[in-house]
């Protein structure tokens, strides 16, 4: 799959190069730079964005232990999954760390303030991987009371709490003193190998919590909807550098050892903890400030601070880009990115603290044009989940769809506004909204929406559906209601649930209210069933009018839909003319089977296009007349490249019926005979064309394609 991903993608190259355009491959640039994760399945990535952990599923059992560590005795049997208890949830975390890079391990010390919404004896809370040395509750001037045991469940990741007496309702603080593994896993809290430039073998400690690791460092709440504040300690080699999400407030010498220090950091804002992070290793950095005063740092590895210096060159002018586009200011002092050696997601967007590959690193006099552009998209991914992500955060796992989808869609706004120079929106329709399409027509799809229970389920579901189409149906939601609308519909969101946690109905009523459109009934039409429909167009003159027919049915790789019920989606349809390519003359929402539609205005000499900007996430099956209409604006380049990237795409598309073959060849030779092709690439595409092969018509592509670079 991963091949025919490729070839397919270099497919979408040559067609650009036949259009007249070179576009840099950076989707290849982000495939092959993008190692797969130990789940060990190929991985195709928006945005290298797609962060996949290994999630063992161990036998449940219940381990009794005393106080004095004793295990007492083993339960096997099974649960279902259930979330935490609502009786106790956190309000602040004091957190101190103390790692140790030699023996890979790591003690904590862990002062929560909690409210006990009722009277219960246990807390339960989430825990892997850790041992719990003590733990106690003190209420709010009462006595402590210390815990006579702690029950891990494993498979579930708990561990409850057990208390003498009953913890009666209002605040307190609960203790625990607890040991760690600095594990080689790449979650939770984990060692990272690194060689200096003397060649010595080292090792850093850093995190990567998402979805549900932060247990693994911490005894916690580890859901995404308990959001606490955080104060967190870090007690390091002196001559470490020690990162968190917040500014450093305090860094003075550890008393116990003086080859150590203790660093404070200043306290965060309310946020869940798959958002915390910490890292402790030998950085250099580069600095700058954006526009809006927020302080912004690249962290390299040493010796490489040169590297650091796009990264921040894109974070620098994104940030204010986002700050003025949701007109909401970025909440924290500063902002630091980071190169990590060994990291098993593409990029980790902490609060504060944003985590990434070694890919971030840009060799001035080394580096592609593709290498930076991947630079440029990933920055501004992660930035975006500042706001959308890290101050609004989804309620559960289920909406985390829209998380990403969110940010693979705007990165690319944010990246055209920043450089245009790099015509950045007929890439995202030559990587994303094409393989999106590719893979939504297969049998094996799934909704890009889908509940998910445990948290393990997370990896199964998010794959380019979630990401690619989840981006490409948003792009369309933008077009549809309009930028202005749009914006005020995200800051009515970004301001009603600040600090808090909100699902993806919540948006749409929010984008809703702003645009006055019915955005829940539309959206929940794409996201809440596979596929897509392809829209078959026919048209008729009458006098100076143009009368078009237009139907939906749902499109399918396989062939012709046979189902009982035939699916029906709310598609927003944009529709262009000759007489300005670029603008939509109208916009419709096409609610039902089938429609027709009346352009005034338009003179049997122009030519009517569908889906301007490839933005709508459907294909078109033009009538031949139509098709025949529109090979002037093909051979006069007025139809825009990424249309008639669109064009093509949709038209090699429908060569899945073999009695249809023919037919759809010569449709495909007319418009190919629009554009003046090398004599080579013609006679291929005629061989390839001629076959009823599609993986001979990919083949040939990635063969050409090398023979013609």
């Amino acid at each position: 799959r991963w091949l025919a991903g490729l070839a397919v993608l270099r497919g979408l190259h040559l067609m650009l190069l036949l259009l007249g355009r070179t576009v840099p491959l950076s989707f290849v640039h982000r495939v092959t730079t993008c190692c797969p994760s130990s789940l060990s399945r190929p991985v195709f990535v928006s945005s290298v964005l797609i962060k996949l952990r290994t999630t063992t599923s161990a036998s449940y059992s219940t381990v009794f232990v005393s106080a004095a560590g004793q295990n007492t005795g083993t339960m096997p049997e099974r649960r279902p999954f259930v979330r935490l208890p609502t009786d106790v949830y956190p309000v602040n975390y004091g957190l101190c760390l103390k790692p140790d890079l030699i023996d890979f391990t790591f003690e904590g010390k862990l002062e929560a303030l909690v409210e006990v919404t009722q009277a219960t004896n246990q807390i339960v809370m989430n825990c892997a991987d850790i041992d719990i040395i003590t733990a106690s509750f003190a209420p709010q001037g009462g006595e402590e009371i210390n815990a006579t045991g702690f029950n891990y469940q494993n498979e579930d990741e708990k561990v409850t709490l057990s208390f003498p007496s009953a913890l009666q309702k209002g605040s307190g603080t609960l203790k625990i003193d607890f040991v760690g593994e600095l594990n080689d896993k790449m979650k939770g809290f984990y060692r990272s190998k690194y060689t200096t430039a003397a060649g010595e073998i080292r090792y850093a400690a850093v995190t990567q919590f998402e979805a549900t690791d932060a247990r693994r460092a911490f005894p916690c709440w580890d859901e995404p909807a308990i959001k606490a504040t955080f104060d967190i300690t870090l007690i390091v080699p002196k001559d470490r550098v020690a990162l968190s999400n917040m500014n450093v407030i305090d860094r003075k010498p550890y008393p116990e050892d003086e080859n150590l220090v203790e660093v404070k950091f200043a306290t965060t804002p309310i946020m869940s903890t798959y958002l915390v992070a910490f890292v402790i290793g030998e950085y250099d950095y580069v600095e700058s400030q954006s526009s809006d005063g927020v302080t912004v740092r690249v962290y390299t590895p040493v010796g490489k601070a040169e590297q650091g210096k796009f990264a921040l060159e894109v974070a620098t002018k994104t940030l204010p880009f986002y700050n003025d586009y949701f007109s909401v200011p970025y909440p924290l002092p500063k902002i630091d990115l980071i190169a990590i050696a060994d990291f098993a997601a593409g990029a980790m967007e902490n609060w504060g603290l944003v985590t990434y590959r070694q890919a971030l690193l840009i060799d001035p006099k080394n580096s592609c044009s593709s290498s930076r552009q991947w630079v440029a998209l990933v920055v501004g991914h992660e930035l975006a989940h500042q706001w959308f992500g890290n101050l609004v955060t989804m309620e559960w796992w289920t909406h985390l769809w829209l998380n990403e989808g969110f940010a693979s869609w705007i990165e690319y706004l944010c990246v055209d506004h920043c450089f245009p120079e790099y015509d950045i929106w007929t890439q995202f329709v030559s990587a994303d909204y094409t393989r999106a399409l590719d893979l939504d027509a297969l049998d094996s799809s799934h909704p890009i929406e889908v509940n998910v229970g445990h948290p393990s389920e997370v990896d199964e579901i998010f794959d380019a559906i979630s990401y690619s189409k989840g981006a490409s149906v948003i792009r369309m939601l933008h077009n549809y209601i309009g930028d202005e609308d749009f914006r005020k519909g995200m800051n009515a969101y970004l301001v009603k649930f600040q600090h808090k946690n909100a699902s993806t109905e919540d948006l749409w009523d929010c984008l809703e209210q702003a645009s006055g459109k019915p955005i829940a009934a539309v959206m929940g039409s794409w996201t809440k069933q596979m596929g897509f429909p392809i829209i078959v167009v026919d048209q008729e003159q009458v006098s100076d009018d143009r009368i078009l027919k237009i139907s939906q049915k749902k499109f399918c790789a396989s062939g012709p839909h046979n189902g009982e019920e035939c699916p029906n989606w709310m598609v927003p349809l944009s529709i262009c003319t000759s007489e300005d390519p670029k603008c939509t003359k109208l916009k419709v929402l096409l609610d039902r089977p089938e429609t027709t539609i009346t352009l005034s205005g338009v003179s049997p000499d122009q030519w009517v296009k569908i889906n301007p900007g490839t933005v709508g996430f459907y294909r078109i099956q033009y009538s031949s007349s139509m098709l025949e209409s529109l090979l002037p604006g093909i051979r006069d380049l007025s139809l825009q490249p990424v249309d008639r990237l669109g064009l093509q795409n949709d038209l090699f598309s429908l060569l899945h019926k073999q009695a249809d073959m023919q037919e759809e060849k010569n449709r495909i030779e007319r418009v190919l005979g629009a554009i003046s092709a090398p004599d080579l690439i013609q006679k291929v595409l005629n061989f390839a064309l001629s076959s009823l092969s599609h993986i001979i018509l990919l083949c040939l592509y990635f063969i050409l394609n090398v023979i013609v670079e």
